[in-house]
């Protein structure tokens, strides 16, 4: 974890003897000085920078794409649990200046390039890649992007993740970073794809651990293959539904009520609703439909009667 740094320990000193005096009123006086730290105005208000520490405890650094820049910046990548996984997986990035460990609040990620060597057919390919963008709760210092690994590292393969990074004057480049995609724990798919016409997709859940039983918002994200395989695949233009039928297997296939399909939404994303009655392994059969109303993939394509698209999700 990322040690406090010399603004965020002179916050917190601030902000504690500032609710510790009253004035003659008996309410709290509580005064910032400047901006940021020794009044650096490239960086975070006292809030801001309080919010952004706060937030990076609860993530975990990413050591093999950390980037160092000019000799005065640095760059941090956070995730969940400080490793991926195959499917959907946030990367969390964070800027600093060398000198005081004080926060940056503009900057930019882009050009995020996941590759994976495959040694048996001595070639590359990408994968699903979201546009990197502030984090939603406004903290400029904070950029948020994802990427969904359509596989799992292994002795026939391994992935490297290239990124650019602009900081105030500065620029620079982590190329072809190692890192390691794990696979998820077993029974588990939270990534699928299917054809529709000649062009591939592929359909990234996002975060079912965060599921309880009841409604849960349920969202994914749907990205188009490249024509060329080491273009990281962007997000589809066309419009789908993803409408959704969960089962139990384990418990005859029962279903349940009140599930919404899932639309796109503003931000690119696909959210519907999903209702989950009791805990315990979910099969989540999928049926996508074009704009038309036209299925497309998935449906009642199997002797059982289930799509043979679908997520596995145990909570």
């Amino acid at each position: 974890m990322r040690k406090l740094s010399i603004l965020s320990i002179s916050l917190v000193a601030l902000l504690t003897t500032a609710c510790n005096d009253n004035d003659d009123n008996g309410a709290p006086e509580i005064e910032i000085p400047g901006i940021t730290f020794d009044g650096d105005i490239d960086c975070c208000s006292a809030e801001e920078a309080l919010q952004v520490y706060k937030f990076i405890q609860t993530v975990h650094i990413v050591p093999e794409l950390s980037l160092s820049i000019d000799g005065k910046y640095d760059i941090t990548a956070y995730s969940s649990a400080g490793e991926f996984h195959t499917g959907y997986n946030e990367i969390f990035f964070v800027a600093t200046k060398k000198l005081s460990g004080n926060y940056v609040k503009n900057f930019d990620i882009s050009n995020i390039t996941p590759l994976m060597y495959m040694i048996k057919m001595d070639k590359e390919h990408s994968t699903a890649v979201g546009a990197v963008e502030n984090f939603d709760n406004g903290i400029l210092a904070v950029k948020r992007g994802w990427v969904s690994f359509v596989m799992s590292s292994s002795d026939g393969g391994s992935w490297t993740l290239s990124y650019d990074a602009t900081v105030l004057d500065g620029r620079g480049t982590l190329e072809r970073a190692g890192i390691t995609v794990n696979a998820l724990p077993n029974g588990q798919t939270w990534l699928k794809s299917f054809k529709a016409g000649d062009d591939t997709y592929y359909l990234s859940l996002v975060n079912p651990t965060d599921w309880v039983t009841g409604t849960n918002a349920i969202r994914a994200y749907i990205s188009k293959k490249s024509a060329q395989m080491t273009t990281p695949y962007a997000l589809a233009n066309e419009v789908f539904t993803v409408e959704i039928d969960p089962r139990m297997p384990d418990m005859g296939n029962h279903s349940s009520p009140n599930n919404v399909a899932l639309t796109r939404q503003d931000d690119g994303s696909y959210q519907g609703e999903i209702n989950l009655t009791m805990s315990g392994l979910w099969r989540i059969h999928l049926t996508i439909k074009d704009a038309s109303g036209n299925i497309v993939a998935g449906g009642d394509d199997l002797d059982d009667g289930f799509s043979s698209l679908y997520w596995d999700v145990t909570y």
